[in-house]
């Protein structure tokens, strides 16, 4: 391997099987196969488990990862992103010897540290302190280096008053403030940092950007950071690999790998919202429904407000109560428009033909990205006349009242206004 490649991933696969796991001794198994075979029950069936004849013959196995090959050189610092599913944790875990590839070949220079999700690394019952000993004993780091280390970590991690209590009683937001601050600290080539951060709060979040900048940029070492925020991504790596589906489908500069990110959303097949939507036919026959002029389910934001223009013919008067969420890409609701819930003010259309208009403004702080969308219409705890989700959008950005065009390069989603 060359000298300045940090990792190297050849043909990398990763399967799992699907179904029952085995009893343990193979007298039993076939005792389990032969009564399937004779459609009985499962003789050695758990308790608590349900005995289902009635599966689908397809495929048991589940392909997470599927040809896999990539290098990363040292002092690199590459995101890895994708939709949930996509197979970043399965990657990262593999990389970090957690679990083993079913096929190819990893090759590395130099100690790795991972972060991976909440509970991994830390012996429950041992304190802060001890867990850190332990940690850099399995770096192979002597004790006197970790010594060395101690009061910068416990520092960083700002839970001084709690290092020698059992970790076990720790809040998962000081649990990965200690095991970021380890991973960090602690002398290896390598650091692998999961989407955990997400569990510590807007501050700890920035401090953790600013160290793995410093660990890549100041002192040389490789991170690999998965995220599903692209701003934090955008700020702190050169390089990205898109995931989709288990399959690399765009590595190369960070830019251009957030570009493929939002392009598996919005070039999502277009489908007409009349197509999509699912109507009450006992109330109403619709005829046209369109977002910001576009009638396709997926549609592009250019400022802030959101027209929605709904017409047709209701065969049957109703009152009903306007309904809009808006949710980021990993579905977390970030906007809810519902005039009848927050003003009790109900709308009244009697028989006939009708067309609702309404303009809803997306908030300025929330940055660019993809979001998704639902509308609805109907009386609350009786009856949907109208219904649809999925509506997806791009986000370009907003200019603020300088006509200046923001720059977002801050951690999280939001863009907070700043008095002096």
């Amino acid at each position: 391997m060359t000298q300045n490649i940090a990792i190297k991933v050849e043909n990398l696969s990763k399967a799992y099987q699907l179904g029952q796991i085995g009893t343990g001794t193979i007298s039993r198994d076939l005792e389990r196969w032969y009564a399937r075979m004779r459609g009985k029950e499962d003789p050695h069936l758990r308790i608590g488990e349900i005995n289902n004849q009635n599966t689908k013959s397809e495929s048991d196995i589940v392909w997470s990862l599927k040809d896999i090959n990539f290098e990363i050189e040292q002092g690199d610092a590459v995101g890895i992103i994708g939709r949930n599913g996509a197979g970043k944790s399965t990657l990262l875990k593999i990389l970090s010897k957690v679990t083993a590839p079913t096929t190819g070949k990893i090759s590395g220079s130099g100690r790795i540290a991972s972060l991976l999700e909440v509970g991994t690394g830390f012996h429950p019952e041992l304190s802060g302190r001890e867990n850190i000993f332990l940690n850099g004993a399995i770096l192979g780091m002597r004790k006197k280096e970790i010594q060395r280390k101690l009061e910068e970590i416990v520092d960083f991690a700002g839970i001084e008053r709690y290092l020698d209590t059992p970790v076990k009683r720790y809040s998962s937001g000081m649990y990965v403030r200690l095991a970021f601050a380890v991973a960090a600290h602690l002398e290896s080539e390598i650091l692998i940092v999961d989407e955990v951060l997400a569990v510590g709060d807007v501050e700890f979040q920035k401090k953790c950007l600013g160290k793995m900048g410093e660990v890549s940029k100041g002192e040389g070492r490789t991170v690999l950071f998965v995220s599903h925020n692209m701003n934090a991504i955008k700020q702190l790596c050169q390089q990205g690999i898109l995931l989709v589906d288990g399959k690399i489908k765009n590595i190369g500069n960070i830019n251009e790998t957030i570009k493929g990110y939002t392009d598996t959303w919005t070039g999502q097949e277009q489908i007409l919202l009349l197509e999509k939507v699912q109507c009450d036919n006992d109330y109403i026959n619709l005829t046209h429904f369109e977002i910001n002029g576009s009638r396709n389910t997926v549609f592009t934001l250019n400022g802030d407000k959101i027209n929605i223009i709904i017409s047709g013919e209701l065969i049957q008067p109703i009152q009903a109560n306007y309904e809009v969420k808006i949710y980021t890409s990993e579905n977390e609701l970030i906007c809810f428009y519902s005039p009848g819930h927050f003003e009790h003010k109900l709308i009244s259309l009697g028989v006939g033909k009708f067309t609702l208009e309404e303009s809803i403004l997306f908030p300025k702080e929330i940055f660019n990205g993809v979001f998704v969308m639902s509308v609805s219409l109907s009386q609350p705890n009786v009856e949907t006349y109208l219904h649809i989700e999925n509506i997806t959008f791009e986000r370009n950005y907003v200019q603020n009242g300088n006509g200046r065009i923001f720059n977002y390069t801050e951690v999280g989603f939001l863009k907070l206004n700043r008095y002096e």
